[in-house]
């Protein structure tokens, strides 16, 4: 079994402008984690994605950034099934005595959410309002909408950041600072496009692929 993951969030000095640009500063400066585990059948062209975290006092940040083929974007309404796209997702708990309890934020590479709360995996959950998810600003580096996959080559970032008072309507939350741990995992996934896959930070030990399996979340440890 391998051991699960830990990835340092540092705290930023002002905030930053949601605009999709993974060599902005602080980014440029920041280490990256890498989603580099495979779940289920190993896809023909294997997709490269990396993802940054920070955080200040009223949000958290998200950036990935994809090396990917194959690529299309069909979903364009909130909380429809995006992670049959070319799509990358971020799984947490931000309440430190509930773990089980998660979020799980679905972007695909085009900008369209998904984002739900999960109280038991698959059988108590919550999907949130499309007025929350607008409070979510999201940047996105291709166009929103690809009906013809993009079979050669292509890069595409997605960022966004997440208000913690947003997260409070639904769940407890330890607040980010100096000694806090959340639980999380990123996740990058195609699974209806011609080639696709299932990619985690975290490795998730199970025979097919799931993402909802918070035992295997990493770490989150601010700083």
């Amino acid at each position: 079994m391998k051991k699960a993951s830990i990835y340092t969030v540092s705290k930023l000095k002002q905030p930053i402008p949601i605009d999709g640009d993974w060599r902005k500063y602080p980014w440029k400066n920041s280490k990256s984690l890498e989603i580099k585990h495979f779940m289920g059948v190993l896809p023909g062209f294997c997709p490269s994605a990396w993802a940054k975290a920070a955080y200040d006092d009223e949000n958290i940040y998200v950036i990935f950034f994809v090396k990917d083929r194959y690529v299309r974007c069909i979903e364009q309404d909130y909380n429809a099934p995006v992670s049959n796209d070319s799509c990358v997702e971020f799984f947490f708990s931000p309440d430190i005595d509930l773990p089980e309890r998660y979020f799980n934020l679905e972007v695909n590479c085009g900008g369209t959410a998904l984002l739900k709360y999960n109280l038991i995996p698959r059988k108590e959950y919550t999907f949130l309002e499309p007025d929350d998810i607008r409070r979510i600003p999201i940047a996105h580096s291709l166009p929103s909408h690809i009906d013809v996959e993009i079979v050669q080559p292509v890069t595409w970032t997605i960022e966004y950041k997440i208000p913690f008072d947003l997260l409070r309507k639904f769940s407890n939350v330890a607040v980010p600072r100096p000694g806090v741990t959340w639980r999380a995992n990123f996740y990058k996934i195609a699974a209806k496009t011609s080639n696709p896959h299932w990619m985690t930070w975290s490795f998730v030990h199970h025979p097919t692929p799931d993402f909802h399996l918070p035992q295997h979340f990493g770490t989150l440890q601010f700083e």
